[in-house]
């Protein structure tokens, strides 16, 4: 197998990046969730269009690509800190905004490489209002359903399938912070804390609905600590794609070790829930 360039040699092309996914041990027919920071790579030529072509050329037609398409924007105006909206707006804003469409709502804060991935041809979405994935390959339907809306990361989930799958997670120039497979360890603890959200949906009669639900409080603060325990054991594969630090690991093992992680770390008490930072793009909700 040929030696990738070096970081600093020239632009980034589908086949470079898919020599360096392929020493790092990206395999052919993996089932893949990855996290992406399009900058990290470098200067790509062809941009999004491209880390997505390598990526699939790294998994072949027997591989499943998947990414985190968010739209955590669709969520209750009062909470909104990024910047706020006036109080008088709320109730507009919760009668007014476009219910989910997974064919057409845009997950606009979770970065341009897992936006490519939804409207890429073939491309399946889960149809979860807030936390939804998008996935290409021959078990993509498979893996984005059923997705409920009280699983938002949970048993019946995405995560789950993929876990199942013996998926493995790529962080692509992203930190654990954006690993949402630790969040499936978060349903796993006992007695879990939960929360409830709101959301426009789109009922099966085909009305608009505003909702509101209860799930398990999401927490990411505390997974970059996680994070370094975990690649501690030595589970995680950690080279260079582009410029960017890479780390590929198998999620079931992650899910595992957060499990227990979590335990030993977190009391119930002390989850600071933070509904509204997105868990795996290079932007946030601008909300």
């Amino acid at each position: 197998m040929p030696t990738p360039p070096a970081p600093t040699d020239g632009p980034r092309t589908a086949s470079s990046l898919t020599l360096h996914l392929t020493h790092l041990g990206v395999a052919p027919g993996d089932t893949l969730l990855v996290h992406t920071s399009l900058r990290s790579l470098g200067w790509v030529c062809g941009g999004d269009q491209t880390v997505v072509r390598a990526l699939l050329d790294a998994i072949g037609p027997a591989g499943n690509l998947v990414v985190p398409t968010q739209t955590m924007d669709n969520t209750d105006p009062s909470g909104w800190e990024n910047p706020p909206v006036p109080q008088a707006w709320w109730e507009t804003i919760r009668a007014e905004s476009p219910p989910f469409d997974p064919a057409l709502t845009p997950s606009a804060y979770m970065g341009r490489v897992p936006e490519r991935v939804r409207t890429w041809p073939g491309a399946v979405r889960s149809p979860h209002p807030q936390t939804s994935f998008a996935a290409l390959g021959p078990r993509a339907a498979h893996l984005m359903h059923p997705h409920p809306l009280e699983s938002a990361l949970g048993e019946a989930s995405p995560l789950a399938r993929l876990e199942q799958a013996d998926a493995r997670v790529l962080l692509l120039g992203t930190g654990y912070d954006s690993c949402t497979a630790f969040h499936l360890a978060e349903y796993r603890v006992p007695r879990p804390t939960t929360a409830t959200s709101s959301c426009a949906i789109r009922t099966p009669d085909g009305d608009r609905r505003w909702t509101t639900y209860t799930g398990v409080a999401l927490d990411e603060s505390d997974f970059p600590a996680l994070g370094a325990d975990f690649e501690a054991t030595g589970a995680v594969t950690v080279g260079r794609v582009g410029s960017a630090t890479a780390r590929l690991f198998p999620l079931p093992q992650a899910v595992a070790f957060a499990t227990g992680w979590l335990v030993d770390h977190r009391q119930a008490s002390e989850l600071r829930p933070n509904p509204h930072r997105a868990a795996g793009g290079d932007e946030l909700p601008a909300t």
